[in-house]
Order: C-alpha cells, then structure tokens, then sequence
C-alpha cells in the first residue's frame, strides 16, 4: 500500500472519549457467578502492587504481590493471602452475585444478596503508598474476619526439579535451594510478617560461579538485606487466633483479626514495605513510618487515587466498534483488551523493578497453569528476579504511543542500576570498556548460573555464557538505550541519567569486536574499515553469526539517534567518537531468496536454534524499514520469502508478526494476527493469556498486541505522522495517541471515513499524513 501526503481539515468536535462518551465502562469486566479457584481471579492495583481477586465457596480471597521483593534466592514471592469472611454471608449460595473490575476508578467490588442479607465488598489500592484497601459494607450488621495465610511458615529445599524454574540459577547446580521461612505473628491488633534475606544470597553464588570475587565489593547488591513483608489491621478488629487448612496443592497457616463487633461497615488496612534496611530494627521502623503516613493521608489517599486512574485514561485509548458493543466480536475483544492490558501495566507504574514479562504482578497457584506443576503461589517459570530483556522489552515498547513514558523508569532505572556491574564483568573478564549485558540476567546485571553453565568446561572463554540460546547475545541492552532516547523525542523528557548507559552499551560493541578480531588475528577491522561482529548472534535464533543483521540494525539505529539529541547530551570529544563508530558499523547484509532480494539474518551464520525472526527487526524495532521509508518492498519480500523456518511466524507470547506486518502496511495481515494476539484468553480473565512460551498472565504476549494495534493505527517517521497505515476500514475507532514532537493525536473513524480530528499542538497537523483510503 503507497500513501501519498492527504492531509484532512475537519473540525474536531469536542471528543473526550472515555469522557464525554464514558465508553470506557462497557469494558468493566462483570461475573454474575463465584469463581473455582485462583485462575479465575480478578486483576486489581496501582502503584506498585498487585492482587488477584476471586470469591470461592463463600470466601473472598486475594494475593498479594509488590514489585521489589526478592528472596535469597531471587524468587519473586507474593506476599502472602488475604481471606475475607462474613456472618451472615450473602456470598454462601447468594442470589445476585456481582465482581466488577471497574477501570475508570481502577478497583473491584464484589457484591452479593441472600435472604434480605446484601453485602459488598471493596479492594483498591493507593497508588501512592504501598497500601491496599478492603472495605465491607451491608445493610445489616456482619461479623467480619480478615485471616492472613502464609504457605512459607517453615524452611523447605527444593526436591523436585522442576521447581528450579521459579529461580532457574539452581537448574544443574551443585546445591539445592533453601526456601526460608517468613516470620509472622500477631502485635497488639495487627498482623505482622516479614522475610529477611539471608547473609548468603544467590549473589553470592553467582559471583563465585562466575569467578568475579575479586570485584565483588565494588558489585551492586539488591538482595543484601533486603527485607520485605508487612502489617494488616483493621479498626474495631482483634486477634481471634490461629487456624491452618490446604489451598490447591500446598498447605498453608493463618493468622485470624475479627470484627469485635457486627458492623454494617467494616474496613481492613494491608501495608506492605520493602527496604534493603541495615537492620531488622530498621525496617520495621520504616513499616511504622508508613502506617503514619497511611493514617495521615486517609482523608485524601481515594481520591489522589481516583484521579490518577481518570488521569490515566485520559491520556490514551483505541476503542474498536463501541457503538456497537459485542463481547462476541473478535474487533470490540481487541479494543477491550487492549485497555485492560493496559490497566495490568498501570498498576505496577512505579515499581522499583519493571513489571515482569512472565506474569507481572498478577500470577496465581501454577497447578491450575498445569497439573503438572504442583507448587506453591510463589512459582513462575523463567524465575522471579531473572529478566530477560528480548521478553521484557515489549512490556514497555507500546507506552510511548500510549503517553505512559512515566511508566518506563522502572525499566530503564533497572539497567542504570544494573550498569556498574555490567561494566566490572567488562573489565575484569576482557580488560576493555563497556557494559557488557547479557540478555538473560538476574536482578543484580550478571548472567544466570545455569546459562553461565554449572558444568562449562575449562576451554569456554571467561565471561560468556555456555548456553545454546544465550551465547554471543548482547545486542538486547540497546533496545532500552533506544527506549530512554525515545522519551526525550516523545516528551522531550530531560534523559541526561541514561545517557552514560547509552554510551557504555555502544562502547561495548565497538571495544569488544576489536578485541574478538585481535584475539584471532592482526587486524581489528575488516577490510572495508568495519567491525567484525563475530562472534555474534542473531537474538536466540541465528547463533554464531557474522555480522548478524539484528545487531547491526540497533548499532546503527541507536549511535544515529544519540548523535541527533541536542549537543547538550555529548561533548565535543564524545560527538567526535560515535561519529567515528558510525562508520565502523558494517552495513545491513542481505540474500536472494525465491528470486526476491531480502534482508538476511546475517552474511554467515552457524545454525538456527529458536524460532524469532530477527531479519525483520530492521523493521522493528529499529524502524529502518516501514511505511513511508525506502525499500519497503525489500522488508515485506522478507517476510513473504525470506524466512528459514515456517516455525517462525507465530502469535503467541512474544512473536512480532502482527507487528512486522502494520509497520509494513500489510492491513489484512495484520488485523488477523492482532485479533489472535489479543481476542480473549482461555481464562476467565479475558487477558490472562498464556503460557505460550512462558507463563500466566503473559506480559510480552499483550505488550506485542499492543503494539501492534497501535502501529496499524497510526506510525511515525522524523516528523512526519502516519494515521491509519494498516487499519482495515471495517473497524470503527475512537482514538488518542501520542507521537514525536510532544504530540497527541485524537480522532475517531466511522464507517471508513475519519470524521474527526485533533492534533495537539494544532503546528503539528500540517504532518499528518491520512491514509487516503479513510479520507475520500
């Protein structure tokens, strides 16, 4: 599809979409029916909490989790159960039962009448302090219980092996892991519990595995100390003892706060602190700090909250088809789930760690994932505090285009923290500069242990991986420099903090590739005057690759756009440097396939060992390919002919074909593959997708989604702003995205035609480009 410049001049009438036309509300997910276990629990959070929500045999339970915990042995734990009880109970057998996730306010309730008896039942959490609100109501008197259960109330070493994968450091390892225990009791009124790592924690381990001893004390530490747990309470409650009982598959202990009194309002306060404190003492006088604080700001927390949620959704939105809702329709499930994926996102906007691609906050027991998999809450595949950036990196690609950029610290600050270690690996295993990040890591920047290679023999070269998937792989790490460039042509946020990451990933690849060259000959350059990217590798797929086209696409991309930030961001010596990288990067290789000139994954490489295909991330996410750009028949004869495997293309989980296929204006494609990336789950939560390639809720799985709706939609090149590249005139759509330059864009289209618009500066709608299908 060619689009030519159509430029519209239409009046915008005053279109406040989620507004206005309160149509966010017929995307509030409704249960008329209890649910059967956790997997069909109900998302709810803010801030940097999470909880699963679901009501069975007349209990109201929920999980809790909060972005930062991290045991010694970098398990990502929930933080425990909360199960709420009533007497009466109008949830035993009741006659009107109603759970409604309501996204405008960003909480649930849950009601319920049985024989008069009406009860309901609120969570929401404040998304400003690590707070979670539970409030009951009725119109007669309730006794109420609120029973705090724990699974971890004694020590326990993992036996069986598949339990390694909720930490996979301990796959192949010599020892075993020790599951500590959390200390929990009753203080006065409250309940109060806590874990304090271990002095010997899986860094440890690590830094031994990895021979960098002799570093250590310079090594950034995240799991030294750190403490985690909280305090529930409720007023006119007190302790009423100690019950036990089985959940799914593991046994549990509770701790039980009970109304003094029946009450025909009751509320219950769960706090939940994080903190690397230098002691115990210390961490619990952080915890009463926060208790203060929360009594402090009770008057006002609700609606700070409230309006952050409108806030939010204000900001951004695609609504598909909603003058016509229809759950059935493939194109309004797109459109709603879009938004509720985005809710999941939101309600870990500040976490101290990036929403995990691999369940985020909202995982549940793993036995209803697969009988397989009998363990307890705590348990995701592909570990708690392991972070693998190929995965990660489409959680926070789509928050541009949605405005959320404030949402993307979390990731980025994760890198930044992570860079002074990633720079000692450097130096120490190759005596150059540079950050050397791996694409699978733990929390604190160095490679697994298993990936690593517990039993790597003595030939493997120091410092990388022994790891079928993972060795060679260093590319990942410019995606988030690309991200924090991306910001400040955004939002014109000030990046000047990510700037020294930026230059030291760049740095890597230039230092590290001489020394590969000089290690096995005379000359650091090829002939040409090019780096000699090999051994490399093409992500997980294309393994000991030449000049791997994935690698030299986000060279060449990212080195571009740090030298076009304004000179303020270099010095005149630095400047001088990436100018002169620039030209060091070899240029994209490309082969003949089915007669067709397409990109290649690399000039030479060893074998193909997963199924991404990296000859299109030219397209993106490096953009160098796309709509409006040269040689867009090159990009889609690649996709057409160009790939090894028919294994390739995919949708689940992490595979990019819808997006390849918008970026490219392949409309028919692309609207197929989005509606099977983002039509309902299998679950009772419509985006609880997965496992797919790697577990429930799967993150990477609606990140992709997104993006790709968002790409169909509308794409950006310099200055110019693409509306509705590859969006199938069959789907009416209200939207507001945002675009480079500090620009919103707002419209809605009906009927195929584009009936309104507002471009926000009004400077900017001179480079809007409409394609001309939706104009005439």
């Amino acid at each position: 599809m060619k689009l030519t410049a159509f430029i519209l001049l239409l009046s915008f009438s005053a279109l406040t979409l989620f507004g206005q036309k309160n149509l966010l509300d017929q995307y509030n997910v409704v249960w008329d029916s209890p649910s059967l276990n956790s997997s069909e629990s109900m998302p709810c959070g803010g801030g940097d909490i999470g909880l699963n929500i679901w009501v069975e045999n007349g209990d109201i339970l929920c999980y809790l989790s909060r972005s930062g915990a991290f045991d010694e042995n970098n398990v990502f734990p929930k933080l425990g159960r909360v199960r709420i009880k009533l007497s009466p109970n109008p949830f035993d057998g009741s006659e009107n039962f109603r759970q409604e996730l309501k996204l405008r306010q960003g909480f649930v309730d849950i009601s319920a009448k049985k024989n008069g008896q009406t009860a309901t039942v609120r969570f929401w959490v404040d998304v400003f302090r690590p707070v979670v609100h539970i409030e009951t109501s009725g119109n007669k008197p309730m006794n109420v219980t609120a029973e705090y259960e724990s699974w971890r109330t004694a020590d326990r070493l993992w036996n069986d092996k598949g339990e390694v994968r909720a930490s996979l450091a301990f796959r192949d390892a010599p020892m075993k892991a020790l599951i500590g225990k959390d200390s929990i009791a009753f203080e006065a009124n409250n309940v109060v519990w806590f874990h304090r790592n271990k002095e010997k924690t899986l860094f440890d381990i690590t830094v031994k595995q990895q021979d960098l001893e002799s570093v250590k004390d310079k090594m950034w530490n995240p799991l030294k100390n750190l403490t985690y747990g909280g305090i529930m309470f409720g007023n006119g409650m007190k302790p009423a003892g100690n019950g036990e009982g089985k959940y799914a598959t593991f046994a549990y202990k509770s701790w039980i706060l009970k109304s003094e009194k029946p009450t025909n309002k009751q509320e219950i306060t769960v706090l939940m602190h994080i903190d690397n404190s230098a002691s115990l003492s210390d961490w619990q006088k952080g915890l009463l700090a926060l208790v203060k604080a929360e009594k402090e700001s009770r008057k006002t927390a609700f609606k700070q909250t409230q309006q952050w949620w409108a806030d939010f959704w204000d900001r951004s939105y695609i609504a598909i088809n909603t003058e016509k809702p229809d759950s059935a329709s493939k194109a309004w499930q797109v459109g709603r789930n879009y938004q509720l994926f985005r809710y999941q996102l939101g309600c870990n906007a500040y976490g101290k760690y990036p929403t995990k691609f691999n369940g985020g906050l909202f995982t549940f027991d793993p036995v209803y994932v697969s009988k397989s998999i009998p363990f307890s809450p705590d348990h995701r595949d592909w570990g708690g505090g392991t972070f693998t950036a190929q995965n990660q990196r489409l959680v926070y690609w789509p928050m541009l285009k949605s405005g959320d950029v404030d949402m993307m610290p979390s990731q980025l600050d994760f890198y930044l923290k992570m860079l002074p270690n990633a720079e000692l690996r450097t130096q120490h295993y190759w005596g150059h500069k540079g950050a050397s990040f791996t694409e699978q890591l733990e929390n604190f920047g160095l490679p697994l242990a298993t990936s690593y290679g517990w039993n790597r023999p003595e030939i493997a070269p120091k410092g990388v991986e022994h790891n079928y998937w993972l060795e060679y792989l260093w590319d990942t790490s410019l995606e988030f420099c690309m991200m924090a460039i991306e910001m400040h042509n955004y939002k014109q946020v000030e990046i000047s903090k990510y700037i020294p990451l930026i230059k030291s990933c760049l740095v890597f690849f230039d230092e590290h590739y001489k020394y590969e060259a000089l290690s096995r000959g005379r000359q650091a350059l090829d002939g040409n005057g090019k780096l000699i990217l090999f051994p490399g590798s093409g992500a997980e797929t294309y393994k000991m690759a030449y000049n791997s086209s994935s690698t030299i696409a986000a060279l060449q991309t990212v080195t571009k756009a740090l030298l076009d930030l304004p000179e303020s961001y270099l010095t005149k010596a630095e400047r001088e440097y990436f100018l002169s990288l620039q030209k060091r990067i070899p240029p994209l290789p490309f082969r003949e396939m089915k007669g067709k000139k397409t990109i290649a994954p690399a000039e030479v490489f060893g074998r193909i060992n997963n199924i991404e295909i990296t000859q299109l991330y030219p397209v993106f996410p490096w953009r160098i390919y796309g709509v409006g750009k040269p040689d867009l028949d090159v990009a889609i004869n690649t996709w057409k002919y160009g790939v090894d495997n028919e294994n390739q293309r995919h949708y689940i989980s992490w595979h990019q074909d819808a997006i390849f296929c918008a970026c490219m204006g392949l409309t028919d494609e692309a609207q197929k593959i989005t509606i099977q990336k983002l039509e309902n789950s299998d679950r009772r939560f419509p985006t609880f997708w997965g496992p797919g390639h790697d577990w429930v809720p799967d993150h990477n799985w609606g990140g992709s989604g997104m993006i790709g709706l968002q790409e169909m939609l509308m794409q950006t090149d310099n200055s110019n702003i693409y509306l509705m590249p590859s969006w199938p005139k069959n789907w009416d759509v209200a939207f507001k995205l945002h675009a480079t330059g500090n620009t919103t864009v707002e419209g809605e289209l009906k009927d195929g035609k584009l009936i309104s618009l507002k471009v926000t500066p009004e400077a900017r709608r001179m480079d809007v480009i409409v394609n001309p299908d939706f104009g005439k």
